[in-house]
């Protein structure tokens, strides 16, 4: 196996990423709450040596249901089922530290960690959804800093429990926002303790991922924008002590694929044939805080609704703002050009043959703007079993990607990627 590959995980959303998906993959459209589909998905995945399969969460209802069937399956409970079936795929879910407790969720993460044998890894979110804290009896929804605040002693919170775990010395941490006395029933962890994942790239959430992250499950649509993005990470990492290649940059990266380019552009069109022409325009003008119907599509798209937006008064994601809003001013785009182009939301969608997209993958981690992705296939099934069956072989030709698993671990499997001799400048 190369000493230089990428990451590669794979971000099972529903049956896909597509809001057409559920419509097009050949199965039940409640295949999301079928244990079978994401054993299926899972041996799939490691069937192409894929280094872990990923979940997103979001404790509320966001996504119209008649559009789209939502997520309804909790990620730890899907990630166990995932570590049993499997022998080396990495389980990575997403928990939010605004809706969980640290002891809870320390003792569950751990707790998989065991059962996978050191192949678990915690995804961090603050939760921006206001939904969310309804569901929750939140009437005034934490602002983004106070939520920050929070996230980050969470976390030294898990960590300190997670290092106590097999020693006799019981953790003692009383801070702004937890009072924490005690020790995990749980031995220390096969990998150390599960990797930390961020998720977001606000400053907040490049801060947090500075200090504690092992990867960043980043949102970025052009290269120039990945390997800034790729850079700030990297120093912030340094200047808090750590080494750039403590912490792997994954960005998202949405994958719609085909025999032929035009086969691939053919598949995206029919997909995006079954939205409803309302929907990705209010979708965009959501992730931007501006409402843009009503605009001329053939228009550049308005300086208001590309100017800077206050932090804590903004309740989409900032970092996927930040990165459509930055894509948007570079290109000049239109409104129309923008609905098409930043359809998946701030993610980078890759729409080609099998070359098409390693290429793309092998220009973003040579050029420094990468260590690997999360990939995001547009339907499941068949998306990712055409990314394991012919672009994993390509990446591996180019001395790219694993031929085989040579680790237990996910540490150690992370830690094994060297990153160093790339362009980074």
């Amino acid at each position: 196996m190369s000493a230089e590959h990428v990451v590669l995980n794979v971000n099972v959303l529903d049956i896909g990423i597509h809001l057409a998906a559920w419509q097009n993959s050949g199965l039940a459209p409640t295949a999301f709450v079928d244990p079978d589909y994401f054993a299926d998905m899972a041996r799939l995945a490691e069937h192409g040596t894929l280094d872990a399969l990923f979940l997103a969460d979001g404790p509320a209802l966001r996504e119209e249901p008649r559009l789209k069937p939502s997520r309804a399956l909790e990620p730890s409970a899907i990630l166990a089922l995932v570590a049993a079936e499997t022998e080396y795929l990495g389980v990575i879910g997403t928990l939010s530290t605004t809706f969980n407790d640290p002891v809870e969720l320390a003792h569950r993460l751990l707790s998989l960690d065991h059962l996978s044998n050191g192949r678990a890894a915690w995804n961090v979110v603050t939760t921006y959804s206001p939904q969310a804290g309804h569901n929750f009896g939140l009437n005034d929804y934490p602002e983004r800093s106070v939520r920050y605040r929070r996230a980050a002693e969470f976390v030294d919170v898990v960590l300190q429990l997670w290092s106590a775990a097999g020693t006799a010395v019981p953790v003692a941490h009383h801070g702004e926002f937890f009072d924490v006395e005690g020790l995990l029933p749980l031995g220390a962890s096969p990998q150390r303790h599960p990797l930390i994942v961020q998720a977001g790239g606000s400053p907040q959430g490049r801060a947090l991922a500075a200090r504690s992250a092992n990867a960043v499950f980043s949102a970025e649509l052009t290269l120039d924008a990945g390997r800034h993005h790729y850079r700030q990470v990297k120093d912030d990492a340094r200047g808090q002590g750590r080494g750039p290649d403590d912490v792997a940059i994954l960005p998202g990266l949405i994958t719609v694929l085909g025999k032929t380019r035009e086969e691939a552009v053919r598949r995206f069109e029919h997909l995006e044939s079954y939205l409803p022409e309302y929907y990705s325009l209010d979708r965009l003008s959501t992730v931007l805080g501006y409402d843009l119907r009503g605009h001329d599509l053939d228009a550049a798209v308005p300086d208001e609704a590309l100017a800077d937006v206050d932090p804590d008064n903004f309740t989409a994601s900032l970092g996927f703002r930040e990165s459509i809003v930055r894509s948007i001013q570079e290109s000049g785009a239109t409104v129309r050009d923008a609905v098409r182009e930043f359809s998946g939301g701030g993610h980078r969608i890759a729409v080609g043959s099998a070359e098409d997209v390693a290429d793309t993958i092998e220009t973003w981690f040579r050029a420094g703007a990468a260590d690997g992705f999360n990939l995001m296939p547009d339907v499941f099934p068949s998306g990712l079993e055409d990314f394991v069956e012919h672009v994993v072989p390509i990446l591996r030709d180019r001395g790219l990607f694993r031929r085989e698993y040579a680790e237990t671990t996910l540490r150690e499997r992370f830690s094994s990627v060297n990153r160093l001799d790339r362009a980074v400048g």
